[in-house]
């Protein structure tokens, strides 16, 4: 992208060790740069390092992004809203019930995004119930959604009314044949079926809900534009995303 668009930036890969964060923070200010990206372990623990946050990451206590704006740095979360990118190009989740497997960070940045684009119910389904009533328990209270958690102990039924099911774990990633627990019987036709997993592009969740008849969103749509949203914040410019989807493809040699 910065070269699409002849730009004169570059993006470097660091690793900061957790007792490094402040120093690296301060080192980010002194040399002028204009952001940078956080992964784990440093997407809660840099908050106390920065200046302020936006509205998503600052409901999900995530940060993946940071943002230099003025003299500050702000704390920004762009996952799930590459994520929502992605799915609304296929659907508006305003108004409709969703079923999202996981209560990671992924599936808390996911669920965050579409509470606020306005969902009408949200279901997480996960294994461990103290994440996934955390989570519930999150949207309920600072996003004022209808939302409940479901312990997924084995292959989780997706209710009929469902609009959206979201695999937000890590199942299938690196894995072809791997899934979550879910009764693909129970998914529908008229249903949405969206994967945060990028490789494989074409996911066995994603197979088995295309052989339901269901529209499915893969996972690189995600990566590629929480990385656009990225730059857009850090540079002022919108990039092309075609351009990044393609070198996305091409490094991933697909």
């Amino acid at each position: 992208a910065f070269a699409h668009h002849g730009l004169h930036w570059r993006y470097v890969n660091m690793e900061v060790p957790k007792n490094s964060l402040a120093a690296a923070v301060a080192g980010a200010r002194a040399m002028g740069f204009q952001g940078f990206n956080c992964s784990l372990p440093h997407k809660v623990s840099v908050i106390e390092h920065l200046d302020g946050l936006g509205q998503s990451a600052e409901v999900m206590g995530a940060v993946n992004c940071v943002v230099k704006r003025g003299d500050k740095f702000i704390g920004e979360n762009t996952d799930g809203k590459g994520f929502l990118r992605s799915l609304s190009s296929v659907v508006d989740p305003a108004g409709k019930s969703v079923v999202v497997l996981g209560a990671g960070g992924a599936a808390r940045a996911v669920a965050v995004e579409m509470g606020l684009a306005g969902l009408r119910k949200i279901t997480i389904v996960n294994r461990s119930a103290s994440r996934g009533e955390t989570l519930a328990h999150l949207l309920k209270n600072k996003l004022h959604l209808e939302a409940e958690f479901v312990a997924g102990n084995g292959d989780y039924t997706v209710p009929r009314n469902t609009d959206i099911v979201i695999n937000a774990t890590s199942i299938g990633l690196y894995q072809p044949e791997a899934a979550p627990a879910l009764n693909f019987a129970s998914l529908q036709p008229n249903m949405v079926v969206a994967d945060v997993v990028f490789s494989p592009t074409h996911t066995l969740f994603l197979k088995n809900a295309e052989a339901r008849g269901c529209q499915t969103v893969d996972g690189l749509g995600m990566l590629v534009n929480q990385g656009a949203i990225a730059i857009q914040y850090w540079t002022g410019i919108e990039p092309d995303t075609d351009i990044m989807n393609k070198a996305l493809r091409q490094a991933l040699g697909l």
